[in-house]
């Protein structure tokens, strides 16, 4: 009987889990963009976050023709608790990679791409030198695009960072993921201080225009929020975004909490008052959600 009542209340707890609020409700992945995309990818043999991670929000931006391309690889070296990006060991870089994701992005012919990777501390320069030789092809073959890249911390290499950086991304993103209290168990094998580094090199050194992006709902308070708002506001980082955290499989960190639409708009007033000049905040907001419009305001 016990045993019984344990199940039943597993699943329960389970039931509470999927039953999302309302707002988090977004359409199936559908659209003539996105199966067109799907098709190119698979023709490439390139990966996107978008999938990887099991982006909510797979289904609006491919429709629109946008999406985050992948590099290194889909299998990262870390096991961060709210990630469902593939853990082992991963395969060594393809070299015809640069080349293959330049090929897609001019022929696909936008005018803002985002290029993101799996954490690679397998590699001794945690794969800096495969970023700058892709966002090199990606400038010989489509110098008018605008390129996001939402990149590592590389363990606060300075010389690994750097690398990236003299590439000159138009936008140089890395996420804090969530406040200094939850760090260890949310991502334990990052440091807060290592992604803050990572910012502030960006922007102090070379110039860029830096962005972060954090999961609320993962037991954070709001003064732990604006605090980390306060740190990021310290490192020059001009662009953030704040989205719910959603739960990707029953052996991820649960959900503690989710916030209401009008406590993403409280935020968004809260960061932009602090000294960020575009802070995108909302449920289903991702780092790389409109990330064209995004940056829009800092591309004149």
């Amino acid at each position: 009987m016990e045993k019984n009542e344990k199940s039943a209340n597993s699943e329960h707890e389970a039931s509470k889990q999927r039953r999302l609020p309302d707002w988090l409700k977004a359409p199936l992945p559908s659209g003539r963009n996105y199966f067109r995309l799907k098709a190119l990818l698979k023709r490439y043999g390139l990966n996107t976050v978008c999938e990887s991670a099991s982006c909510p929000n797979v289904g609006t931006c491919w429709d629109m023709g946008t999406l985050t391309l992948m590099i290194l690889g889909d299998a990262c070296t870390r096991a961060c608790q709210f990630c469902d990006v593939l853990t082992e060991r991963p395969l060594a870089p393809r070299e015809d990679e640069p080349e293959e994701v330049a090929d897609m992005l001019s022929f696909l012919d936008l005018k803002y791409a985002v290029i993101t990777s799996v954490d690679r501390d397998d590699l001794p320069d945690g794969g800096a030198d495969q970023w700058a030789q892709t966002i090199t092809r990606i400038r010989q073959k489509s110098p008018e695009l605008k390129i996001e890249t939402l990149i590592p911390d590389f363990q606060g290499n300075e010389e690994h960072i750097g690398k990236v950086c003299e590439a000159r991304p138009d936008v140089l993103a890395h996420n804090l993921e969530t406040v200094a209290s939850l760090q260890v168990s949310v991502r334990p094998q990052c440091r807060y201080d290592w992604s803050l580094k990572t910012l502030e090199i960006a922007n102090s050194q070379y110039g860029l225009i830096t962005k972060s992006g954090m999961m609320l709902g993962m037991g954070e308070t709001e003064k732990e929020v604006i605090q980390a708002m306060k740190d990021l506001v310290s490192v020059g980082c001009k662009i953030l975004s704040l989205g719910q955290y959603l739960r990707p499989s029953m052996k991820h960190l649960a959900v503690v909490e989710y916030i209401p639409p009008g406590k993403f708009d409280e935020y968004k007033s809260i960061g932009e008052s602090l000294g960020i000049e575009h802070v995108e905040a909302g449920p289903l907001v991702r780092s790389s959600y409109m990330a064209e419009q995004q940056a829009a305001e800092f591309m004149k």
